[in-house]
């Protein structure tokens, strides 16, 4: 893409046929000259392949939305895992710095053990229970350790009309079968990928100076960790219970609520996964929007 005369920024995507990066993929590009990188542009396994694709593409600003996100099959391939979550955003996060560029990334309510009764704030100590949340970890200290301007956003439910995630399951299930279980003592706030990609441009657009490409002082004053996830809560049951009712076609499978002993998985859930939003809206005047409302745009589109 030709930079935009007015916005020449030159921003590297990475991830872009993910849920999120799918969708930064189309908001991003107003910015100027996007480069957006899926799994068969970049093997995020391989540390030198990284390095050289940074290089080459010198950006004033790396995006982040890859991630290894199996969170049972998590327990099974550790070392993948770690090289996709921890590894290379440790590694773009390195060679953004020495290019004087800033990144985005995001991160996971899967960080904390969910043991707190009231929503996590960015200031509460993670404690992930499995391999998922271990590595996702790992990847923001990473960043965090160099130093770089950087904005982390943890996020929680993710959904979307494509990819693998809750809402397509369910929709897929409820034609399939007349009764499901879901867990109802697992909260949270389901979060369209949509509402994160526009979230995120909209703080970009306060910190990337219009005319002036490559000036991160804004950026670096605003630098840190937030959380950015729709407003309100629900658990699974109450969220599969408001996909179904959605859902432009009429999906009559019962739903049962159960509790998480019921439904063993590899790898250990927080129960609390409901995350603070007050320093997203105090930095940057943004108050998300809340889920119910939000799934039934996603729905309606």
């Amino acid at each position: 893409m030709t930079p935009s005369p007015a916005n020449p920024w030159k921003i590297l995507l990475i991830g872009k046929e993910g849920q999120v990066g799918g969708e930064l993929s189309t908001f991003l590009q107003p910015f100027g000259e996007l480069i957006a990188c899926g799994e068969d542009d970049l093997d995020l396994t391989q540390v030198d392949l990284i390095r050289k694709k940074v290089r080459d593409v010198r950006p004033h600003v790396i995006v982040n939305a890859a991630a290894y996100t199996a969170v049972d099959k998590a327990e099974e391939e550790p070392e993948l895992a770690l090289a996709v979550n921890g590894t290379a955003p440790a590694i773009l996060a390195e060679e953004a710095k020495k290019l004087g560029a800033a990144m985005v990334h995001y991160s996971t309510d899967y960080v904390f053990d969910g043991e707190k009764t009231a929503p996590y704030t960015e200031e509460d100590l993670p404690n992930p229970l499995g391999v998922y949340g271990k590595t996702k970890l790992a990847g923001d200290e990473a960043i965090q350790s160099t130093g770089l301007p950087h904005f982390i956003f943890r996020t929680a439910w993710v959904y979307g009309r494509k990819g693998k995630n809750f809402l397509l399951t369910m929709q897929r299930l409820a034609q399939e079968r007349d009764e499901l279980k879901i867990v109802d003592d697992q909260i949270g706030s389901p979060t369209w990928c949509r509402t994160i990609a526009q979230t995120t441009v909209n703080i970009l657009t306060q910190v990337l100076p219009q005319n002036s490409p490559g000036d991160l002082s804004h950026f670096e004053r605003a630098s840190g960790l937030y959380n950015l996830v729709c407003s309100g809560q629900t658990s699974w049951f109450g969220f599969a219970k408001a996909i179904l009712e959605t859902s432009p076609s009429p999906l009559a499978t019962q739903l049962i609520p159960i509790p998480t002993s019921e439904y063993p998985t590899a790898a250990k859930r927080p129960h609390n996964s409901v995350l603070s939003t007050e320093k997203l809206k105090s930095a940057f005047g943004i108050t998300l929007p809340d889920w119910e409302e939000t799934l039934k745009y996603c729905l309606s589109r």
